[in-house]
């Protein structure tokens, strides 16, 4: 939700952070949920094009990973493109246990450049979804800083995030078939 991130007392598009207050009057991703989300899909299954079943804690990437991903995949990432990224994250919460998963907790994602922020700019990506807890990586590796693509890409952009999504059978179907596009988006 746009609405669960602020900083100088505003969400996105302006509103008053107090709007969200008792709940989200404005910012809610609850218009989302009732209709669904429209639009072509793209997977980038980044654990699978770094050769990894999963990608390590911590460990990053950006826009020019996504995109030479997307390039290996034979596909390309396109402007408003639903972007759906696979990092086999979530399904080491189930093999090795809350007590791994949270020790040291720090996931694997996205991290903050300018550049990045850019790319998804200029790209209107509309919704980032992933097998993620948070959609980036929890500190960035740089500046130590928690979570800073929330404020740079849905509290400025109007980014949707969809979090913690089950992305294995997807991933190992457009494997498969080499169809990395439309595809299905999973629901939570």
């Amino acid at each position: 939700m746009r609405g669960h991130v602020w900083y100088d007392g505003e969400i996105y598009n302006g509103y008053d952070a107090r709007t969200t207050i008792g709940g989200l009057s404005k910012a809610s991703v609850l218009p989302i949920a009732e209709k669904g989300v429209v639009g072509r899909g793209v997977l980038i299954d980044v654990a699978r094009h770094r050769g990894q079943a999963y990608l390590d804690k911590g460990e990053t990437f950006d826009h020019t990973d996504l995109l030479a991903a997307a390039q290996a995949q034979g596909t390309e990432i396109a402007k408003h493109d639903v972007l759906v990224i696979r990092t086999g994250w979530l399904p080491q919460f189930h093999a090795q246990g809350a007590d791994w998963f949270y020790e040291d907790f720090n996931e694997p994602g996205l991290t903050y450049s300018p550049e990045l922020v850019d790319w998804f700019r200029d790209t209107e990506i509309p919704n980032l979804v992933t097998d993620t807890i948070a959609n980036e990586t929890t500190a960035d590796p740089v500046s130590g800083v928690a979570l800073p693509l929330h404020c740079a890409l849905m509290r400025n952009l109007g980014v949707a995030f969809t979090e913690i999504c089950d992305l294995e059978k997807l991933a190992a179907d457009c494997a498969a078939d080499g169809q990395w596009t439309s595809c299905t988006l999973p629901r939570r």
